[in-house]
């Protein structure tokens, strides 16, 4: 459990920089060169989350139960897992999806925390869902009162929300039926 929390700490904590301290991010960034900065970011990011899924891994052989959910939450939880995938497109073949919601990535990523919270009611689950779902709330608050940096994204056009919803379903249907089971060792059906 501790590599979890560890990987946990590591990976949403660079994520947290601009949460937490926007002019100590922007101070580390002219500093070290966008390059050197970016590259920082992204080793420790990547070491966290390879923490991440090693504790994650490592907590679910030895499982501590906290609460045991209904069945009927697992429909719940695939009806709130379809647009989590539309959302990450979107985010990145801007169009009115992404227009309307602003950042569709956080979107994603409290479905996709709410969904799996429901699902599953292990201990390492909540840590992990639940510590993913509390940034992501806390990430959308503080953009209330932040500068937005521009995320590299193709030119916005009518097609890319059709691009968005058709891949992004594309790719559920993909990980319900095969990716889950092959990727994370739990068949989600």
């Amino acid at each position: 459990m501790a590599t979890l929390i560890v990987g946990l700490i590591l990976f949403l904590g660079v994520h947290s920089l601009s949460i937490i301290n926007e002019p100590l991010r922007n101070r580390l960034n002219a500093s070290m060169g966008e390059g050197a900065f970016k590259g920082l970011y992204s080793l420790v990011s990547l070491i966290g989350l390879v923490l991440i899924v090693w504790g994650y891994g490592a907590a679910r052989m030895d499982p501590t139960v906290i609460y045991v959910p209904p069945a009927w939450l697992k429909h719940v939880a695939f009806l709130l897992l379809v647009p989590v995938f539309p959302l990450l497109f979107a985010t990145y073949f801007p169009g009115k999806i992404k227009a309307k919601l602003g950042h569709p990535m956080l979107a994603a990523v409290k479905l996709w925390a709410l969904a799996h919270l429901l699902a599953n009611g292990m201990l390492h689950d909540l840590l992990l869902f639940g510590s993913f779902l509390a940034w992501a709330v806390a990430d959308r608050i503080s953009m209330k009162r932040r500068n937005q940096r521009a995320i590299p994204t193709l030119p916005a056009t009518k097609a890319n929300d059709v691009i968005a919803v058709v891949g992004g379903l594309a790719v559920y249907v993909v990980m319900v039926v095969w990716a889950h089971q092959w990727l994370f060792g739990v068949a989600p059906a």
